[in-house]
């Protein structure tokens, strides 16, 4: 009885197996996940944190055409970008309370219109609705000294309470400023 228990069971565990090594896996993401994040310094605890896909321009040209100017973009490829915001903060002139939000943006040839929106978890724009803003700021487009293959995103801290979040693509510069 004991044999047959131990065969039983190890023919359970080979067909276990079997069924775990033919799981398929689907390919890397052709724009990958990535995550940025502002802390006041390396030790300390995250102030801001942004989660996004980051789309490569592939001989693209980008802004105007990829990412058409004038139409709300979800702020880098699949899902729409989450910004958290672990105490409450200024977005440009406007309080914003402690949470998460999508973070859209609207692209123009000279300026931007930086949104942050209630809906989370979605994917893309295709669902945006502007009755879910929380507040709307717009900002100057610069040009940078080099070409960024991938879409991307950092922080440059400006002084002690003021802050930009840095969107970049191609020669694109986007300074997004918040105060802590």
């Amino acid at each position: 009885m004991k044999k047959l228990t131990l065969v039983i069971t190890l023919f359970t565990a080979l067909l276990a197996f079997n069924e775990i090594s033919a799981q398929k896996f689907s390919g890397i993401d052709k724009s990958v996940a990535d995550i940025a994040y502002y802390k006041t310094d390396r030790n300390a605890a995250p102030s801001i944190k942004v989660i996004y896909s980051r789309p490569l321009m592939k001989g693209r040209s980008v802004f105007g055409n990829l990412v058409p100017f004038e139409k709300v973009w979800r702020t880098g490829a699949n899902e729409a970008t989450e910004i958290r915001f672990y105490q409450d903060v200024m977005f440009g002139d406007k309080p914003v309370k402690a949470g998460t939000y999508t973070l859209y943006t609207i692209p123009g040839a000279n300026d931007w219109t930086i949104i942050l929106n209630n809906d989370t978890d979605v994917w893309g724009a295709y669902s945006y609705k502007e009755a879910n803003d929380v507040a709307r700021i717009t900002v100057p487009v610069a040009q940078g000294n080099e070409s960024l293959e991938a879409f991307s995103i950092a922080f440059k801290k400006e002084d002690d309470n003021k802050i930009d979040m840095v969107l970049g693509w191609d020669t694109t510069r986007v300074a997004i400023p918040f105060g802590l």
